[in-house]
């Protein structure tokens, strides 16, 4: 609903109910041409994502007074945004007993000479 009608931000009641630091976005965005529309989308996030970690990516957007719809979706996406897994270290029967040597004559052999050269 937001989204088709954006200026129900100004005035809507459920928007006297934010947390703190989308009320402080919105203050920000609202005094911008097409805040409005960039708060409703910011909005929707939660519908999509963890609203804790919305309302995370906001506050971390506004601390580092960097305030927009692109930075706040920059900011959740790191923390959606997995850990890589800790490095496996393969057992004795999977070491290698000599490393490969990197060998392109070998595959000038197999081409032949098809090749232009």
């Amino acid at each position: 609903m937001v989204q088709r009608k954006p200026g129900a931000l100004r005035n809507g009641a459920p928007f006297t109910e934010l947390p703190k630091s989308f009320r402080r976005l919105q203050q920000i965005l609202l005094k911008r041409a097409g805040g409005d529309r960039e708060m409703a989308d910011i909005l929707a996030l939660v519908l999509h994502h963890d609203e804790h970690l919305v309302e995370q990516a906001v506050r971390e957007a506004i601390e580092s007074d960097i305030v927009s719809k692109t930075h706040i979706l920059n900011r959740l996406s790191r923390l959606l945004d997995t850990p890589l897994p800790a490095a496996l270290t393969p057992p004795p029967a999977l070491t290698l007993s000599e490393e490969p040597t990197a060998n392109t004559e070998r595959y000038d052999r197999l081409r032949g000479a098809s090749h232009v050269g």
